[in-house]
């Protein structure tokens, strides 16, 4: 299940779409393509089929690294709603904070998360 919760202009929103692991698979697999259009110069090698996890884990990198960095607070809110429920977003931000490919800086009383190759 994936829950994306936010705002439209003045209107909130807060949607679940229901998926299998044959969707999560596919749209795994959609962004693996994604980020093989932004790098053409590197080897493509087949990758075996993933898991819900693995692709709920692929998408939270992307989303930090398409944002450059997120607050804590916000990627929180992102991450929950991307895994379905506040303790699998809270897995995440923890898995994010211990991610080679992630920075976390202090700033007051939140921290900030910055994506770094």
């Amino acid at each position: 299940m994936l829950r994306i919760r936010g705002t439209v202009g003045d209107l909130p929103v807060d949607l679940t779409v229901e998926m299998d692991d044959g969707d999560w698979t596919k749209l795994g697999i959609q962004l693996g393509a994604q980020s093989l259009e932004i790098k053409p110069d590197s080897t493509v090698a087949a990758k075996p089929q993933t898991s819900r996890n693995d692709a709920v884990w692929d998408i939270a990198q992307d989303l930090l690294r398409k944002a450059g960095h997120m607050s804590g607070p916000d990627l929180l809110g992102q991450l929950e709603g991307l895994a379905g429920s506040t303790a699998a977003g809270k897995r995440l931000m923890v898995r994010m904070r211990h991610s080679a490919n992630v920075k976390v800086e202090s700033h007051g009383d939140a921290p900030e998360y910055h994506w770094v190759e």
